[in-house]
């Protein structure tokens, strides 16, 4: 498994962030390639994401662990098998720190999605996530 780690400031509070994060419809706001996505309950959501050409469908489990503002998720069932999490860190009164986690196995995702091997891969998926931070960010500092 691949790991990978990013962090970002935002001028928000981070209480707001907390609750943006939970607000799953809105993810296609700033995840590049999700096309739709809804929470199923409490504990699950359902993700549409459109990469390598092909609609695909997947499903979550997440797990909220509100006092630490941690909410991790892993894919359920299916391939490519991934997990992650997000954690929101005060900084002040209205500004905090979001940090991403995501765990994958470069083949698995590869064969899902398409896209480059080996190191290219590693450089294609961190990009993809300091992009969809950098359209988190956006989207909580023009509300």
């Amino acid at each position: 498994m691949s790991r990978l780690e990013e962090q970002i400031e935002i001028d928000a509070p981070a209480e707001q962030v907390w609750a943006q994060l939970h607000r799953i419809d809105e993810y296609p706001q700033f995840v590049d390639g999700v096309r739709s996505a809804f929470a199923e309950g409490d504990s699950r959501a359902h993700f549409d994401v459109g990469a390598g050409g092909e609609p695909r469908g997947f499903d979550t489990e997440l797990t909220d662990r509100g006092g630490e503002q941690v909410l991790a998720w892993k894919t359920l069932g299916g391939s490519p098998e991934l997990k992650g999490a997000f954690a929101v860190l005060e900084v002040d009164d209205g500004h905090c720190a979001l940090q991403a986690r995501l765990e994958y196995d470069g083949a698995e995702l590869r064969e899902a999605f398409g896209g480059p091997k080996g190191f290219a891969q590693v450089r294609a998926v961190e990009q993809a996530v300091r992009t969809d931070l950098e359209h988190f960010k956006e989207l909580m500092e023009n509300r």
